[in-house]
């Protein structure tokens, strides 16, 4: 670990501890308990899912998956770290690396999962209600008003120099990843190969990347969050669509790239330059004080534009946009935050947590936001060939090239996907 991390994160850990001191003034509050959470068995099972601790718990403490354990923050005085750390020769305990982040809390290691004493005037942020109910009894204090949380969220929109150097850290290890996943495929491997050589490129095991890797071989790369993967190599290669990402230090990469296949139609590959060149249009485009929605407004016209001068659509792009033809080539949004969660929080609501729900044109999309600096977002247009969101389109008599449609069904849809950090003056491209 680079001396420069860290003396970031002690800056880090500094700035969230003057912001919550901010915060307990302002609501008259004691302290405030951040409860890291904990996984639950499978109905009827003793085994449990991959856990991921409380982004607000990670936003201070840079252990994704501990679990059982309290961050108890109070004016004037270090934090304190309740670290849930039994002796126990079935799991591996939650280790402490030794690195100088640790010298910045109070370390008390607790061996069962009781809670902290804490004053009845500490305000309880986390998931409270999952605790048994013999604990939620012991525990004092008062549940954390919801402009609490909207503080806490809002906070976190906008990310320090530490997160982003975690982002971009994140970012870079992803492509090792992606590089894999290409080669992979003009290997011709199967979708879990594929799948396996990106995590073996990328150095992670698959409980610890931030979100199900997609990995969607043909038709599968038009399902937008296709779930499996082919044991067995399609006896035809038209196309890989690859989104996976990678957590580092708790904050996560989201990436994704699409290729063409020896069997697909020459269009594909210039239709996946044509997505290429309207991300990185977008991203030119980004700057303190653009409305996110006026950009996805952006996207819309360039891919218009697109379905317009590579055959799709027998129009003007104009009147492409008018009949919401683009909504069925690119059902979701642009983009969304991202941080410590993949699609992170407080991404629409404005800056005093009044909400700003996505226009009904776009119900999909995950960011309302004016862009300011701080801010990391990730640009993701795509183009897909989605029978289900077409066919309402051939009943409506749309002049579409439907011949050429048919013939790219088979390759499924195409997303290009960059993580975005605003700048004071523009924008970092922190996939770049």
């Amino acid at each position: 670990m680079t001396d420069s991390l860290l003396s970031l994160q002690q800056r880090h850990i500094a700035s969230l501890q003057a912001y919550y001191e901010s915060l307990m003034a302002h609501f008259d509050i004691d302290a405030i308990a951040l409860y890291s959470g904990h996984a639950s068995a499978f109905f009827a099972d003793d085994h449990y899912p991959a856990f991921q601790a409380f982004g607000h718990f990670v936003h201070w403490v840079p252990l994704p998956h501990a679990e059982h354990c309290w961050l108890v923050i109070a004016p004037n005085t270090k934090p304190t770290l309740y670290l849930h750390a039994p002796e126990d020769f079935w799991h591996l305990p939650t280790q402490l690396p030794d690195e100088p982040w640790c010298d910045a809390f109070d370390i008390i290691r607790i061996s069962d999962i009781a809670p902290p004493a804490v004053s009845p005037n500490t305000a309880l942020v986390g998931d409270i209600n999952a605790l048994p109910a013999e604990l939620r009894a012991q525990l004092k204090g008062i549940d954390a008003p919801e402009a609490l949380y909207w503080a806490l969220d809002e906070q976190r929109m906008h990310k320090s120099d530490y997160e982003v150097a975690c982002l971009r850290e994140a970012n870079r290890r992803a492509l090792d990843g992606h590089r894999a996943a290409e080669a992979a495929f003009f290997g011709a491997a199967s979708e879990l190969d594929i799948q396996l050589a990106y995590l073996a490129a990328s150095r992670q095991r698959e409980s610890q990347v931030p979100y199900q890797n997609i990995i969607g071989l043909n038709a599968h790369a038009g399902v937008l969050h296709y779930q499996h993967y082919d044991v067995q190599a399609p006896y035809q290669r038209h196309s890989l669509l690859v989104d996976a990402g990678y957590r580092f230090r708790g904050y996560a990469a989201d990436l994704t790239r699409t290729y063409a296949g020896p069997d697909a139609p020459s269009v594909f590959a210039d239709l996946i330059t044509a997505v290429t060149n309207i991300k990185d249009t977008v991203i030119d485009a980004m700057a303190p004080n653009v409305a996110f929605l006026d950009l996805h407004t952006l996207m819309h016209r360039y891919l218009a534009e697109v379905l317009v001068a590579h055959g799709l659509f027998h129009g003007s792009a104009e009147q492409a946009l008018e009949a919401g033809i683009t909504r069925a080539f690119c059902p979701h949004g642009l983009g969304h935050s991202l941080g410590i969660q993949v699609h992170d929080v407080a991404g629409k609501r404005l800056t005093d947590g009044t909400p700003c729900p996505s226009p009904s044109q776009h119900p999909a999309l995950r960011l309302t936001r004016t862009l300011a600096p701080g801010m990391v977002i990730t640009i993701e247009p795509g183009c897909y060939f989605i029978p289900m969101l077409l066919e309402p389109l051939r009943q409506r008599g749309l002049p579409l090239n439907w011949a050429l449609i048919e013939e790219l069904l088979p390759c499924g849809g195409i997303r290009i996907e960059d993580n975005v950090l605003i700048t004071p003056n523009g924008r970092d491209n922190l996939t770049a």
